[in-house]
């Protein structure tokens, strides 16, 4: 009962005991210890097979034991000495609290104390501080008096200085004095209020006014309105007064301003006035001139008038062009009839050169309506074409090289003075448009005819298929118009020009090149492509000549230039017009067009050689296939064939060595035309005999390797052909040797005949196994029972989506090819 009751005890205990990790942590970290006693996962049973490891070790189990119990009377006696020292821990606990209170409470006494001690050292220095600060006061006072009186004293000197200088036109010493007066008045705003300081005030300001009304007049009787000139030039006391109109309200420098520009181009008015017959655009280089010698002559005579940061020789220039571009707007509304392409064009040259020369001479600093600026400025844009045009001869160069985009010097600044005369020009540009869309007009019947009168050009072997000359012409005009263009306008100008280019792309793709090919119809017999597949054996058949070979691709490679061109000169009339009318430069269209050439003509390069062919295939299909009694050399037909590749290729290569992608199209194209009319030419090979299908899949294999050289066939570098190209070729001649195969494997057994097909032709349909049989020789009674084979043989395609285009070529089951023998048995013994 005893040591039951001892094991409750320490079960409850140890579930009492339960310390927490973070605790025993820090047990482990003051108290450190080895004992396994001392671990929080104590394992009794593992400490005690840690005692006694085997049973020869419980010979000392006496010994342990004792150790153990004296262990645990140690721990008793250590527990017992704590719990006693803990017995007056309470009552000390209190005591050092009490005394810790007491501590505060003489600590805020102290505190206290300190406080109203500091409170009356404070009121002290205040007291003994409080008649030094009355004297700062007073000093300060004192000198802001002072300070005062003196400037009252000089304000009313100057008042009366200002005055009297005024009566006596002494603007040289005004212009100091009025300053300084008015920096003094300054001072004096707070002071208002006094009514002397007000008086003050007013008198300086009737001085102010005074002095700008006296000066005007003075300005008015050197520079009438009326007349001339006085005699002499300009004196200093003008100057002095220029001077002093810096200083008053700049209503009166601007009024100065405007009556000496005004002043100074009546005679302008007066000599270029709309009935004149020097106002008209043919003499617009008189108007230059005559400002020019103006700006001169004021330099020499009122360069020194006129302060510096005035800039009156720029302020005179912008001026006249304000005139001039109103002048001239007003007269081109009255003489609207009168005005041609050339004269316009003329006198927009002259006025841009006159707005290069005023960007060159001035900042445009005076120019100070920001909207018009940025109106009237041209657009920033990295275009190369805003550049001083090269030469024609260089011009034509990068042109013949498609190089629209080849490097160009840095572009000049902005010029600011651009369109500040030839705005006027803008609503006068159809006139220009009109003439471009007639000039083009004219060179497209040039074309033509120079085409006509040319012929077709010399076959080109070595340097690839030649661009006509007239496609560089072309896109040389139409750089020198855009340049023209983009100079005079950036607007709606712009969007008609490129409307004119449209227009005559097209026609340039129509009428040079797509009216140029040559006709796949031969004039004389009517004979078409399509017919060639009905020929005789041993018919002609009309084929390109070389030379009309060498014209599709000039015609071609010429599509892809304006094709490449275009897509460039779409970039470059975006960046020409303004950015909201770049969404309306749209040359889809015309690049489609060419596109559509080139498109033709591979076509009719394919057609050629397709219909070339075509004898040959039809010779090969009416040979008596089964009375060939052995394999030889590749057939005739196989050596025609490879004699028009031979013919054809080389020449179209060679011509197309500038645009390989296209020559790759042309193979492309030919591959996919010629290899299934070859192997529908070969269903139409029937009977064959064994040895006649050993004969069909040589000349096949033959064909097959030709076609494969084929872009390089004829050429001394032997070049790799596309993976695209082998691709199809190797796909569609395997399909007609994988016929071929089937034609001379044994149809019985039936079942393994099937089998064969379905393996060898992964298209496999009923349809073609028909045309085998046929070309087996085979009765309709025997290929009856060879169709149903196959249909039962063939998997139904899944019935989901991705299954239903294709056949399932798995393996069946035994039991399905059982039972599938048996209906064939059965259906065998019906019909018999």
């Amino acid at each position: 009962m005893m040591e039951e009751e001892e094991l409750e005890f320490v079960e409850e205990l140890e579930a009492v005991l339960q310390l927490t990790p973070d605790v025993q942590l820090a047990i482990e970290q003051v108290f450190p210890s080895q004992d396994p006693l001392d671990r929080a996962d104590f394992n009794a049973v593992e400490y005690i097979n840690t005692l006694f490891p085997t049973e020869q070790s419980l010979a000392n189990i006496d010994e342990v034991v004792n150790k153990i119990r004296l262990k645990i009377r140690r721990l008793d006696d250590n527990i017992r000495t704590v719990v006693r020292g803990q017995t007056n821990v309470g009552q000390d606990g209190r005591q050092a609290l009490e005394e810790a209170q007491k501590a505060i409470q003489q600590l805020f006494g102290k505190i206290k104390d300190i406080k109203d001690k500091a409170e009356k050292s404070e009121q002290m220095v205040k007291e003994i501080t409080r008649d030094i600060k009355q004297l700062d006061h007073a000093k300060r006072h004192l000198t802001t008096s002072i300070t005062t009186l003196n400037h009252l004293h000089m304000l009313a000197g100057g008042v009366d200085s200002l005055e009297a200088m005024t009566r006596r036109r002494q603007y040289g010493e005004v212009a100091n004095l009025l300053q300084g007066v008015m920096n003094v008045l300054e001072h004096f705003h707070k002071y208002m209020g006094v009514p002397q300081i007000r008086q003050l005030s007013e008198r300086v300001k009737a001085a102010q006014t005074e002095l700008g009304q006296q000066i005007l007049a003075d300005f008015e009787e050197a520079f009438p309105s009326q007349g001339t000139k006085r005699p002499g030039g300009p004196s200093n006391v003008l100057r002095d007064a220029c001077l002093v109109a810096n200083i008053l309200d700049p209503r009166i420098k601007q009024e100065i301003i405007k009556k000496f520009i005004k002043q100074h181009l009546s005679e302008y008015l007066v000599l270029f006035q709309e009935n004149q017959d020097v106002a008209w655009l043919d003499k617009i280089d008189r108007r230059y001139a005559w400002i020019k010698r103006q700006l001169v002559d004021y330099e020499e005579k009122y360069g020194r008038m006129f302060p510096r940061e005035w800039y009156m020789t720029e302020r005179i220039a912008v001026e006249f062009c304000h005139v001039t571009r109103t002048e001239l707007a007003k007269i081109m509304r009255t003489r609207a009839k009168e005005i041609e392409v050339k004269l316009l064009l003329f006198a927009i040259q002259r006025t841009t050169n006159f707005e290069g020369f005023l960007a060159k001479r001035f900042s445009g600093c005076t120019l100070t309506d920001g909207a018009l600026k940025k109106l009237e400025s041209p657009p920033q844009s990295t275009n190369p074409f805003l550049e001083d045009e090269p030469a024609p001869e260089m011009e034509e160069l990068a042109i013949e090289k498609g190089d629209l985009d080849q490097p160009k010097k840095p572009k000049a600044p902005d010029n600011p003075f651009h369109g500040i005369v030839s705005k006027c020009f803008e609503p006068h540009l159809y006139v220009y448009i009109e003439s471009q869309d007639k000039n083009l007009g004219e060179l497209i019947d040039r074309f033509v005819a120079d085409f006509k009168a040319q012929g077709p050009p010399k076959p080109n072997t070595d340097e690839g298929g030649a661009v006509l000359p007239s496609c560089a012409d072309l896109f040389v005009y139409y750089k020198k118009c855009m340049v023209q263009c983009s100079q005079l306008s950036t607007g709606e100008p712009m969007i008609a020009l490129t409307t004119i280019f449209q227009k005559y792309l097209r026609e340039y793709a129509w009428k040079i090149l797509s009216g140029n090919l040559p006709k796949t119809t031969s004039s004389s017999g009517g004979l078409t492509i399509s017919s060639l597949l009905k020929e005789k054996e041993g018919s002609e058949v009309a084929k390109f000549t070389l030379e009309e070979l060498c014209l599709i691709c000039s015609i071609l490679s010429t599509a892809e230039y304006c094709l490449a061109t275009t897509q460039q000169l779409e970039e470059k009339l975006k960046e020409k017009v303004d950015v909201s009318l770049t969404e309306r430069i749209n040359l889809t269209g015309e690049m489609d067009t060419f596109s559509t050439v080139i498109s033709s003509s591979i076509q009719l390069l394919v057609q050629d050689l397709d219909a070339a062919c075509d004898p040959a295939l039809t010779a090969m299909s009416k040979m008596q296939w089964q009375n060939v009694e052995h394999v030889g050399d590749q057939s005739p037909y196989v050596t025609s064939v490879i004699l028009h590749i031979k013919q054809n290729v080389p020449i179209i290569r060679d011509n197309l060595a500038s645009t390989r992608k296209y020559f790759t199209q042309f193979c492309i194209k030919f591959a996919n035309s010629f290899i299934p009319k070859f192997i529908t030419h070969l269903f139409k090979c029937k009977p064959i005999s064994m040895v006649g299908a050993e004969q069909l899949l040589l000349d096949t294999h033959s064909l097959k390797m030709v076609l494969l050289d084929l872009p390089s066939i004829g050429s001394q570098v032997v070049r790799k052909a596309p993976a695209s190209y082998t691709k199809i070729v190797v796909k569609g001649m395997t399909r007609a040797e994988m016929i071929l195969k089937v034609v001379m494997a044994p149809h019985e057994p039936l079942v393994v005949f099937v089998d064969n097909y379905i393996k060898l032709l992964t298209d496999c349909n009923t349809e073609t196994f028909q045309k085998i049989l046929d070309m087996k020789g085979l009765k309709r009674s025997e290929q009856s029972s060879m169709l149903e084979l196959l249909r039962q043989r063939l998997p139904t395609p899944p019935s989901g989506p991705e299954g239903s285009g294709s056949l399932s070529l798995l393996a069946p089951t035994p039991e399905q090819e059982s039972s599938r023998i048996r209906k064939l048995e059965k259906l065998i013994k019906k019909r018999l």
